[in-house]
């Protein structure tokens, strides 16, 4: 489950035509909200937002709130991951020319034997030769995995709707496109491995578990979402810090300059980046912030 949180935010411009062409899940309307915090100073006054997204979900999923609108109105500016979602061509672009360049060999010889055939059904929905991910580094072929995995739709993201209710207002980037991708590109090769063969063994899960992820966020619920933060691809030690905790730390700074001058930023970032110690309410807090959850 906490490889679906944990999509990054740039991944529905990178997979292969016809791989996520499956039938849309009806989406139930539980009861409940995502999660919203508010930012405040010593002074008590709100200074900023903190709102965790999915950057992909069935269709239908109703998100918004009378609470999280009033707060998207009152932004001067929206910080997300990478601004630029719905430029496929350069998005892609960009995927292709880090993607290739250094490839290790048959991309079988790379998955876990125990996987196999989890792989080889992978490959059936995604309509292409066993030799096709051969020419791409590890962590691009699980990244393309990942995609052909999920039925949930990444035009339906979060990320992509608050970036068209902002407008013209202000939109800044933590991290930008390529310096997303950059953070897979530089994994080492045993890292990359096991970020595969997580995508490739939690296929099961996608199909049997299909918008249960999805129903914890619409409803906030944080105990659950926060067990999620320490399972899969997130409790390997070393792609933990890499994917989360060291990305959280210098997003946390980069937070703390918007939120010293005066337009009050809302932060919209995957939900995987909102819990436990090392998530941004709580690296926020450690630098003087009150964070108030108030939806």
């Amino acid at each position: 489950m906490s490889l679906r949180l944990f999509l990054p935010a740039l991944l529905g411009a990178l997979l292969l035509a016809g791989c996520s062409d499956q039938p849309a899940v009806p989406a139930a309307q539980p009861e409940g909200a995502p999660i919203l915090w508010e930012l405040a100073n010593a002074q008590g006054e709100v200074e900023g937002w903190l709102f965790g997204t999915i950057h992909a979900l069935p269709d239908g999923v109703e998100w918004r709130s009378n609470v999280l609108d009033e707060a998207v109105a009152e932004a001067d500016v929206l910080a997300v991951e990478v601004a630029s979602l719905d430029d496929g061509v350069a998005l892609g672009e960009l995927f292709t020319r880090l993607a290739f360049d250094d490839p290790p060999g048959p991309l079988a010889a790379r998955v876990d034997p125990a996987l196999a055939d989890q792989y080889q059904a992978l490959l059936t929905r995604a309509k292409v030769r066993r030799s096709h991910f051969d020419a791409m580094e590890t962590w691009a072929a699980a990244l393309t995995l990942a995609q052909v995995a999920q039925q949930a739709k990444s035009e339906n993201g979060v990320d992509r709707a608050l970036i068209r209710d902002f407008g013209t207002r202000e939109i800044i980037e933590f991290e930008g496109a390529e310096t997303q991708l950059r953070i897979f590109d530089d994994l080492p090769e045993t890292e990359q491995r096991d970020l595969l063969n997580a995508v490739i063994g939690e296929t099961e899960d996608y199909e049997q578990d299909i918008g249960r992820m999805a129903r914890m966020w619409q409803t906030g619920d944080e105990k659950q979402l926060s067990e999620l933060t320490g399972e899969g691809i997130l409790a390997d030690p070393e792609l933990y810090e890499a994917l989360l905790a060291g990305r959280n730390r210098a997003w946390a700074a980069q937070l703390e300059n918007l939120l010293s001058a005066d337009p009050k930023p809302f932060v919209a970032v995957g939900a995987a980046h909102m819990f436990g110690d090392d998530g941004l309410p709580a690296l926020m807090e450690a630098r003087g912030y009150t964070v108030r959850r108030i939806q």
